[in-house]
């Protein structure tokens, strides 16, 4: 009996030395766990405990407690954060050419956003960010952006006029706005949720699924206008260094996950939209679903004038996109 017991605390032993031998990772975002970046960052972690035979552990951090995106990346240039899922807005202000991606009306629709974002363009933007630390294991999405407020109905550029909107950190997303002739506010989300309870702002721009995650109704949004100006990313970003401490084998699997995570992620984002959608209507939100989208498009033919940084990577963009 007692060889019996002396074999199970050997093995207790031995498997408790198994878990803490374990790497844990820390994964953050901004977002609650009804947001499709959770959707993302659950499917990415099942993928890498599973092929990594639990050697690697994701603990997910949602609701912004480890800081806002601008935050965690700088905590991941900084090898102070191993993960994050992050919107694309912030990454210009890391790696310039990033900005490209946030042009209005670049995309029509998601597959031409993904034929990009998937091939040699979107690889190469990645590689941009090892510059300033970060490692972009892949794109998962944010999707079209639509604006919501509490003033009026938006059905032409002209209505935009004079609102003041809650736009990411990101410069051409602030000068998009500014030339739709809003006044455009940049700020972190949490702000921003504030903001709104507070009336200190009157309006945002966000896609269905986060008007939808975060009942926008809530914060006085009245008002959606689905003009979708822009296709927003939400890229699986990692530290450099913590990318770097990997074995290539698990590189391998980080970057595969990523990808897996970030395709599940889409079509999650397709499955749910229409109903999120008609929830939104439901909650009493007034949605105009055909607005002028000439009228948009029109307004913002300066910001491609203000970028000639970015008219290279465009003008490959669209030449992939008419094959």
């Amino acid at each position: 009996m007692k060889k019996v017991l002396v074999f199970a605390m050997i093995m207790l032993l031995v498997a408790a030395g198994i878990c803490s031998a374990a790497t844990k990772l820390k994964l953050g975002t901004t977002v609650n766990e009804q947001d499709s970046f959770q959707v993302a960052a659950e499917k990415f972690k099942a993928l890498v405990e599973e092929r990594t035979g639990g050697a690697y552990v994701i603990e997910i951090y949602p609701n912004g407690s480890l800081g806002g995106e601008s935050d965690m990346l700088d905590s991941m240039t900084m090898d102070m954060l191993d993960m994050g899922i992050i919107t694309s807005g912030p990454f210009v202000n890391f790696a310039p050419m990033m900005g490209v991606l946030d042009m209005p009306f670049l995309f029509a629709n998601n597959a031409e956003a993904y034929k990009v974002l998937d091939g040699e363009i979107g690889q190469e933007l990645l590689d941009t960010l090892e510059a300033a630390g970060l490692k972009g294991l892949a794109y998962a999405e944010r999707g079209f952006r639509n604006v919501t407020n509490s003033v009026r109905p938006v059905n032409n550029a002209e209505d935009l006029k004079g609102l003041k909107l809650r736009v990411m950190e990101n410069e051409v997303y602030t000068a998009t706005f500014r030339a739709l002739g809003v006044n455009a506010t940049p700020m972190q989300w949490a702000d921003a949720l504030t903001a709104m309870q507070q009336n200190t702002i009157e309006g945002e721009e966000n896609p269905i699924n986060v008007i939808f995650s975060y009942g926008l109704w809530d914060y006085n949004q009245k008002y959606v206008t689905l003009d979708r100006h822009s296709y927003s990313t939400a890229i699986i970003t990692m530290s450099l260094e913590a990318y770097k401490r990997l074995d290539p084998e698990t590189q391998k699997i980080f970057k595969q996950a990523a990808q897996e995570a970030a395709e599940h992620e889409r079509q999650w984002v397709a499955d749910q939209e229409a109903g999120q959608l008609r929830a939104i209507k439901e909650h009493g939100v007034q949605v105009v679903e055909n607005p002028d989208v000439e009228s948009f498009r029109s307004a913002v033919q300066s910001v491609y004038s203000a970028y000639p940084k970015y008219k290279d990577t465009i003008a490959r963009i669209q030449a992939l996109l008419a094959k």
